[in-house]
């Protein structure tokens, strides 16, 4: 593919400030790249919303490009582009990182192909979430080895001091849309993930064109960026 940007879509409690490590790598490879601020996240000064105008945000932002687009969701943000993908023609590849894969009728609270399968090995992050008045939030101190368990210190310390509330609705919404029913798709699963188990990946993955593996963390845009970058090259050269 010639004259694609690759846009980059971050999952929950996060921004686009988490994408700078993989961005500085897609730089030195000459790919373009942006990441989004999904509203209310980040930089953006929009009221928190839900899955479906999180996804609106998106295509906006894809719909602005000059040229193809591969679109990239981590976690959460794979049910982002779940959506966002039907609604632009623009996008010629999906990217799931760690991701949720949401058929029209799934929420990534519920998805329908993980009911009842038990997550190997079990998962930490739920006692990392805190519930507040319509949102949930992190407790740093258990949400580390649940996100960024191969991260260096200092990174994970950068990345617990910017997290934010994420909206309770935008996990409940169904998506309504699956745009990896007719766009190419890659699955990366992460083999170290304590935030959405590995085998839930894979059985999500398997609605994929193609699928990776990397031995890390939640965050391989932040535990492996080099190697991230190769798989996000690879799809962008063809």
């Amino acid at each position: 593919m010639e004259n694609v940007t690759v846009v980059l879509v971050h999952g929950a409690w996060h921004g686009a400030w988490c994408w700078s490590a993989l961005q500085a790598e897609l730089d030195q490879r000459g790919i373009a790249s942006i990441a989004v601020d999904l509203p209310g996240h980040g930089a953006s000064t929009a009221p928190l919303g839900d899955l479906h105008g999180d996804a609106a945000a998106v295509a906006a932002v894809v719909d602005r490009i000059d040229g193809d687009v591969v679109l990239v969701g981590h976690s959460y943000g794979g049910g982002v582009i779940s959506v966002a993908g039907a609604l632009s023609s623009r996008v010629r590849h999906l990217v799931y990182l760690a991701a949720y894969v949401l058929d029209a009728t799934d929420s990534v609270s519920r998805v329908g192909i993980l009911a009842d399968v038990a997550p190997e090995p079990p998962t930490v992050l739920g006692a990392a979430i805190q519930r507040g008045d319509g949102v949930l939030t992190l407790d740093p101190a258990l949400a580390a080895p649940a996100l960024y368990g191969n991260c260096p210190s200092n990174v994970v310390a950068a990345a617990l001091a910017r997290v934010s509330p994420q909206p309770i609705a935008s996990f409940v919404q169904p998506a309504g849309r699956a745009a990896w029913t007719s766009v190419p798709s890659t699955y990366v699963v992460c083999t170290g993930d304590r935030a959405v188990a590995p085998n839930h990946q894979r059985l999500m993955a398997a609605r994929c064109t193609s699928v990776v593996e990397l031995d890390t963390d939640h965050s391989p845009f932040a535990s492996m960026p080099h190697a991230t970058a190769d798989i996000l090259e690879r799809v962008v050269r063809g």
